[in-house]
């Protein structure tokens, strides 16, 4: 049943009915095809009523003015309560970088320089571009050197690496993301290569720096360890394994949240400022430190005062034994013992007295 307007009064008009051409001039009707989705064909009141569309006739019509235009406009389908959005939140291409943050990001939101903090939150609204590493010798040299990494790492354990390059957005938070140099196929762990210079290297503080990308990493496709590949500038090729932190990983994920908030909504961002848990690598090698100058000066004392060091333990034992159960400080020869009063005795030296006073 259809109804159409016929002067001032609703006619009722069987479906199967085909109308005549004047009444179709009082039906109006939306525009299926229009190239907005969902959007109206919107008519000001006044005027007579608009002629109806040729697919009106499958379904219920609605009464319509007249417009002296047609404009089409779209239609919201959620409620702003009277609020406005900020003019500054974007949206996002989600295969672009700046769509997510990913292991590299996590480092710097991690980290203490403030200013490449604001840099990498501009790169991440669009504001400017991300920043030109083609001639930054050391990123270019792990790029370089991945392939020969990745190789190098399978040849000397027996595992292989699998989902080489693959990024995976987080199940749960899409604005999380991870591009990966790889998977250890018979352990998931995250792989990751780096090139890092000899120069006062050590796998401490190695895997301090890159903690944040591996925590990121492992909390977005769910893996218990990464393993860390390293090549250094010395020729060397070092394996670290990084466990999992989930102290470490609830502190990035409020360090990501808040920061990608602050993308969202154009307010700068700070630095997270707290003290993040250092790595726990297991002592695991055997280390040469041949070539370590320090270790050879602090060696060289050692070796050198071992001997010295035996006898003086040796007297301290053999001194405390003579020291009287009832004495609290006793002194001869240039030395002087006092007992504390929770009976702990010291000793320390004292020049030779002419005159020594008498036993009391």
């Amino acid at each position: 049943m259809l109804i159409v307007a016929a002067g001032s009064s609703l006619q009722r008009i069987e479906r199967s009915r085909v109308f005549s051409p004047i009444e179709q001039r009082f039906c109006c009707r939306k525009d299926w095809h229009s190239r907005a989705k969902g959007a109206l064909i919107i008519k000001p009141a006044g005027g007579p009523l608009a002629p109806v569309s040729p697919l009106a006739v499958a379904g219920l019509l609605v009464v319509r003015r007249q417009a002296a235009s047609t404009q089409e406009r779209p239609v919201t389908t959620f409620a702003s309560d009277g609020a406005t959005a900020p003019p500054s939140v974007i949206t996002f291409n989600r295969h672009d970088r700046r769509a997510f943050i990913g292991g590299s990001d996590a480092r710097i939101i991690m980290g203490q320089d403030q200013e490449e903090l604001l840099r990498l939150w501009r790169e991440k609204r669009g504001e400017i571009a991300p920043q030109d590493l083609s001639r930054n010798l050391i990123v270019q040299l792990g790029s370089a050197t991945e392939d020969l990494n990745r190789s190098w790492y399978q040849s000397a354990t027996g595992q292989a690496i699998t989902d080489i390059q693959k990024r995976v957005r987080h199940p749960v938070h899409a604005w999380m993301a991870a591009t990966l140099d790889g998977i250890v196929a018979p352990t998931g762990a995250v792989f990751e290569a780096k090139f890092m210079l000899p120069w006062a290297f050590t796998e401490e503080a190695a895997a301090e720096k890159h903690m944040a990308q591996l925590q990121h990493n492992m909390w977005v496709v769910a893996a218990r360890s990464a393993v860390l590949s390293i090549i250094t500038g010395g020729g060397k090729w070092v394996e670290i394994t990084v466990h999992a932190d989930p102290l470490y990983q609830h502190l990035l994920l409020t360090a990501e949240k808040k920061f990608w908030r602050c993308v969202q909504c154009g307010e700068p961002p700070l630095l997270f400022a707290i003290e993040t848990p250092r790595p726990r690598l297991a002592a695991v090698k055997v280390v040469d430190m041949t070539a370590s100058n320090l270790w050879a000066e602090c060696a060289a004392t050692y070796l050198r005062t071992r001997e010295a060091h035996g006898e003086h333990e040796l007297a301290k034992t053999e001194l405390k034994k003579l020291l009287p159960e009832d004495a609290k400080e006793a002194f001869g020869h240039g030395v002087r013992a006092k007992r504390s009063k929770a009976g702990a005795v010291s000793f320390d030296p004292v020049e030779m007295e002419a005159v020594h006073a008498p036993g009391q």
